[in-house]
This record gives C-alpha cells, sequence and structure tokens, in this order.
C-alpha cells in the first residue's frame, strides 16, 4: 500500500513524476473548468459582436483585480486558520473565518464603488471605439458591482479547505462556471422567451455563476463573526498572510493594462487580439500551472533537509513535463494562429494582426515553462526575495517597457515583447539558481 501524499517521507523518496501525477489532476481540473468558462464567455461575446470582444479584452485586467483581492484574501484566512487548527485554537479559527467573511464584504464594498465610479474614465483611456467604449462601460459595472459572489465564494472556499473539505468547492466551480455556460447564450442572444442582453446578459450570466457557487460553498463555510472589539488583530494577521498573494496576482494587472493602453494607439483590433490570446494560453498553461502548485511541499521538504540534489531534479523534471505540455501550445500558435483566433473573431484585421501575434509569441511558450517555474523554486526554498524579484522583473520591467520600445518599430515588433522577456528572465534566474545550488553542481 503506497503512502498518502501527507506523510513527508513520501516527499522523500518518492519519484518525482509518481508524486507529479498523483497531486496535479485535481489541480488541473479545477484550472481547466476555469479555463473552458473563459474560452465559452469569449465565444459566445465574439459571435454576438467584435466590438463587445474588445469591450472583454478592455476589462480583463479589472477581473483580475478583483480575483486577486478576492482570492488573497481567502488565502490569508486559510493560512490563518490552518495555524489556529495546528495550535488546536478552534475558537481562533472560527472566529477568523467570520472575521474573513466580513472583510470579503468589504472588499466587495470597495471594488463596487471603484466600479461605479471608474470604470468610465476607465474605458476610455483603453480603447478608441465609442461603441468599444459603452459595452466596457455596461459590462464594466455589472461584474464591479455585483461581484460579492466571487468575493465570499473565494474566502469560503479557504475556509473550507482549511477544514479539509475539498470536494464542496469543487462542486461549487464546477455549478458556477457551468451555469454561467448555460446562460451566456441565453441571456446574450434571447432564449425562452428573455429578451436579447448582449453584453450585459453576457456580465449577468458571470454574476449568477459567481453567486451560485457563493451560495454552494455558503452552506458549509458561513460563520458567524465575533464582536468588532477583536477583529484588528485578526484583520492583521489575515492580511500579513495574504497580501503577497494579492501583490502577486496584481502584477498581472498591471502589465496586462499596460500592454492594453500600448495597443490601443495603434488599433482595437490588437487589443482584441491580446485578450483572445490570454484567453487562449490560459487552456495551454494549466499543466504548467498545476504542476508548479503541487512541487512546492516537495521542494520545501528536500530542501529543509538539505536535499539539493533532490531539489534539482524534482525541478528539471518539472521544468521537462511543462515544456513537453507547452509544445502543444507552440504547435496551435505556430501552425494554426488564423484558425485559432477565427473561433472568436472573424474581423479581418482582428485575424491579420494574430496572424503575426501568434506566430511570434508562440516562440515564448517553452522558455515560460522555465521562466514561471523559477519563481516558484525560490519561493519553495524560502528564498523569497528572488522569488518576488524574478516575478517583478518579468510582469512590471520587461513587460510594458520592452513592448513600449519595440512600439517605435511598428505593431508587428511589439508582439516580440513577449520570447524576449522569456529569454531575459531565463538567463537571471539562472545566475539566482547557480548561486544557490553551486555547492551541488
Amino acid at each position: 500500500m503506497s503512502k498518502a501524499p501527507s506523510d513527508n517521507q513520501y516527499f522523500g523518496t518518492e519519484k518525482t513524476m509518481k508524486i507529479l501525477f498523483k497531486l496535479a489532476p485535481p489541480v488541473m481540473l479545477a484550472q481547466l473548468i476555469q479555463s473552458l468558462y473563459n474560452i465559452v464567455d469569449s465565444f459566445f461575446i465574439g459571435k454576438f459582436s467584435g466590438y463587445a470582444l474588445t469591450a472583454l479584452s478592455v476589462i480583463y485586467p479589472m477581473q483580475l483585480l478583483i480575483c486577486a483581492v478576492a482570492v488573497g484574501t481567502g488565502v490569508g484566512v486559510n493560512t490563518v486558520m490552518a495555524r489556529f487548527y495546528g495550535q488546536k485554537r478552534t475558537s481562533k479559527a472560527i472566529n477568523t473565518a467570520g472575521i474573513g467573511t466580513v472583510m470579503a464584504v468589504v472588499s466587495w464594498f470597495i471594488f463596487a464603488l471603484i466600479s461605479f465610479f471608474i470604470i468610465k474614465p476607465y474605458a476610455l483611456i483603453s480603447a478608441e471605439s465609442e461603441i468599444v467604449h459603452e459595452y466596457t462601460i455596461t459590462y464594466g459595472k455589472i461584474i464591479g458591482i455585483f461581484s460579492l459572489g466571487i468575493f465570499l465564494e473565494s474566502t469560503w472556499t479557504k475556509i473550507l479547505q482549511s477544514q479539509g473539505d475539498m470536494k464542496t468547492p469543487m462542486i461549487a466551480q464546477i455549478v458556477g462556471a457551468l451555469t454561467n455556460i448555460v446562460l451566456d447564450p441565453i441571456l446574450i442572444f434571447g432564449m425562452f422567451g428573455i429578451k436579447p442582453m448582449g453584453v450585459a446578459g453576457a456580465a449577468i450570466a458571470t454574476v449568477i455563476g459567481q453567486s451560485l457557487a457563493a451560495a454552494i460553498t455558503g452552506i458549509k463555510g458561513f460563520y458567524k463573526p465575533p464582536k468588532l472589539n477583536i477583529f484588528l488583530p485578526y484583520v492583521k494577521q489575515i492580511y500579513a498572510a495574504g497580501l503577497p498573494n494579492i501583490i502577486m496576482q496584481a502584477l498581472w494587472t498591471v502589465y496586462i493594462l499596460g500592454l492594453n493602453v500600448l495597443l490601443a494607439s495603434f488599433s482595437d483590433a490588437s487589443v482584441t487580439v491580446l485578450g483572445i490570446y490570454y484567453k487562449l494560453q490560459s487552456f495551454f498553461f494549466i499543466p504548467l500551472n498545476a504542476l508548479g502548485v503541487c512541487i512546492v511541499p516537495v521542494l520545501s521538504f528536500n530542501y529543509a533537509i538539505n536535499r539539493k540534489d533532490r531539489c534539482k531534479r524534482v525541478f528539471w523534471e518539472t521544468v521537462a513535463v511543462s515544456a513537453a505540455f507547452m509544445l502543444l501550445g507552440v504547435a496551435i500558435f505556430v501552425l494554426l494562429p488564423k484558425q485559432s483566433i477565427g473561433i472568436f473573431s472573424n474581423d479581418t484585421e482582428v485575424l491579420n494582426i494574430g496572424n503575426v501575434a501568434f506566430r511570434i509569441i508562440g516562440a515564448s511558450f517553452v522558455p515560460a515553462a522555465l521562466s514561471l517555474t523559477f519563481p516558484i523554486l525560490f519561493q519553495a526554498i524560502g528564498k523569497g526575495k528572488e522569488s518576488i524579484f524574478i516575478t517583478v522583473l518579468r510582469q512590471v520591467v520587461l513587460l510594458v517597457p520592452l513592448a513600449w520600445v519595440f512600439s517605435f518599430a511598428g505593431l508587428n515588433y511589439v508582439w516580440l515583447t513577449f520570447p524576449v522577456t522569456e529569454i531575459i528572465t531565463c538567463s537571471v534566474s539562472m545566475i539566482f539558481y547557480k548561486k544557490v545550488f553551486h555547492k551541488n553542481a
């Protein structure tokens, strides 16, 4: 009988491939569901209007920021609760759960206000077309003002996970995503006596799916908040644990927003191409992201007992497996760019821009398997500064500034930002890697 993954010796003795393929599938399933939702959502919107598809690309950074705060708050709650449970201080863990729900509501209220007042000027700087502005404002206000579901679901999911309940969050996510997918065509185009709502329908389908997922997790995940006078110490602990996660995820928002603004100076079609790219690439990055999650405890355990040789082997085997999966993405993006884009848009300008963009961006996929795994390695072995440095270098220092430099040569050159960024990030990461593991080189 094989040992359970919870047995630490399992991480020190079992073959890497066996560990990865035991732990990764559930994580990959959850990410697959989310990616399919994004793709299907964009598919229906694209069939409704090319302008609406551009609006989705414009609003994407805002959605990422909402997710960053929602998930980051949940991670903080999860971390603090797990700590209290480990110390057998159950009452404090329950207090944390109750306070976490309150912080989710507070976070939603802040974003609702921001969405109401900021969405119009944001739309104006992110696209040229007045129709895109209108669609962006409509979609953005709905998903922002009515985003309570995602904040509550993220917190309640992490509360349940801290208690060992993985099944309920998975069911909630599946039901929420499927609800969204089913409602999309009904509300966008109008069916069963419901009038066509267009972009507003897509946004309403999204928030209904999120609210339903929240309701499912809330059945077990809701705890009555304690008295207000004990909130502050708990809130400090929650955000001390969750803030790094919020910041790291928010960096995605910064660079996608920057690229959107830059590409809008060329055309709305180029913004659309970037949005389609991010929806499709999430599908091919699933194995990479899932494997990254799964190797953290393996790397942490082996580095703690000075098994640097095993750490290196786990790291490079993970990169190899990730790169093998990424080759499928390379083939699709390089060989079938127009066919891939055509799933979402038949606009000639979008297809022509995407034909060049996808082939260039596709060249970045394999090195990305390395550059995105390095920060996970350094974080897992306690080298937080190196991990943050590499992430900031890639997503803030390189991506947008390089795109700006390449933009002077023309739109086609902007896409070189992606492979160049990955190559530079890999090079800098290797310097840190050799410094950390030089004794075992």
